[in-house]
């Protein structure tokens, strides 16, 4: 299908229910994803890097006994927009209890969303999502870098606004304790 042809048939808002129609007709695997503004993100599958850096940290909360249930990977999380609800598709979520099973997650007892920063997403990780997750009350926002050391810059949510608390390279991290840098509400 031609561009020209993507474009006539492009709705003038795009929805959750176009969104989940658009990843799963999808056979390459990218992220569709809409800003509160309406802003259709498309992003190309990660590349293997990304993928162990998220199996890393699933593996490094796992370990600690977190539960499996409270954790996800690229789940959809729903944030209230002017034009409904906007998607996003964190690259992995803890959770406070079980947020059981959806297409697209309310935030509600989201406790950090993680974000692993893909050449081509600097700018909607590091302001555009810090903005929206921080409007929804998301306690804590974590970035990895893609530099050598894949720094994780941890945020926390403090009177409606990320202050970043903390900065340490991502083996630092995964040699500490999950329960030093985030509630160990499991």
């Amino acid at each position: 299908m031609s561009a020209e042809a993507i474009g006539r048939l492009m709705p003038a808002i795009v929805t959750l229910d176009d969104l989940t129609a658009m990843i799963r007709a999808d056979m390459h695997g990218h992220r569709y994803e809409t800003s509160t503004q309406g802003a259709l993100s498309v992003v190309p599958p990660p590349d293997g890097d990304h993928a162990k850096i998220a199996t890393r940290l699933m593996s490094w909360l796992l370990k600690a006994g977190w539960p499996e249930d409270q954790l996800m990977q690229v789940a959809g999380i729903r944030i209230p927009s002017p034009t409904g609800f906007a998607g996003r598709i964190p690259d992995l979520t803890v959770w406070s209890t079980d947020p059981g099973n959806a297409v697209w997650y309310d935030v509600q007892g989201l406790l950090l969303v993680i974000e692993i920063i893909s050449p081509g997403s600097e700018a909607t990780d590091q302001v555009t999502k810090v903005a929206e997750y921080a409007t929804v009350g998301i306690p804590l926002y974590w970035m990895v870098a893609r530099d050598t050391a894949n720094t994780v810059t941890m945020h926390r949510l403090v009177n409606g606004a990320y202050q970043v608390v903390d900065q340490k390279p991502l083996r630092w991290l995964l040699n500490s304790e999950p329960g030093n840098h985030l509630p160990m509400e499991h």
